[in-house]
């Protein structure tokens, strides 16, 4: 068997977003200080050696990452081709959500329809129906969060009382994700 900073390495890179350290402990099947252990050994080798990656602790989690100097080449290798309309509709469920795609096409317009199914199919955007089955339920994803480097948005839901309905819709979507 691998050593474990070698396992922790594997489920940071096949994972592809940031992990709690309970998280990392369960998916190499050890406790939480070997763990944490392993982890601070691969933190140390990635920053001891010349590597366009490192290990970062962020808000969410520990993850693997480009190292800002390399940050450049997201834009030059992996161009986001989403026209004004998409990343207005984006900007639109990332402050006000989550967000029902009802409420978004009245904001939006229908356009916002297409918008939406692209900006799923890019990753920056998911969808859950809501219990009524009238309508989705939207928000960014950890990827939007990552592509564009912004740690927390503050939402329009969160500056004023939410209803009943609003939280159990945030709280599904918190345990879906």
């Amino acid at each position: 068997m691998p050593p474990l900073a070698s396992t922790i390495e594997a489920i940071l890179y096949l994972k592809g977003r940031p992990l709690s350290l309970n998280e990392i402990a369960d998916y190499a099947r050890c406790d939480r200080s070997d763990a944490e252990e392993g982890l601070m050994e691969l933190m140390d080798d990635y920053a001891h050696r010349a590597s366009a990656l490192e290990v970062a602790e962020t808000k969410a989690g520990y993850c693997l990452q480009l190292k800002e100097g390399y940050r450049y080449l997201v834009d030059a290798l992996i161009p986001l081709d989403l026209g004004l309309g998409a990343l207005r509709t984006l900007a639109a469920i990332a402050l006000k959500g989550p967000i029902s795609q009802t409420d978004l096409v009245d904001l939006r317009g229908s356009g916002a329809y297409q918008h939406v199914q692209e900006l799923v199919q890019l990753g920056f955007v998911k969808k859950r129906r809501q219990s009524d089955g009238r309508s989705f339920w939207l928000h960014v994803t950890e990827k939007f969060h990552q592509h564009f480097e912004i740690d927390q948005l503050p939402t329009i839901q969160q500056s004023r009382p939410a209803t009943d309905a609003q939280d159990e819709a945030a709280s599904s979507l918190d345990q879906a994700s």
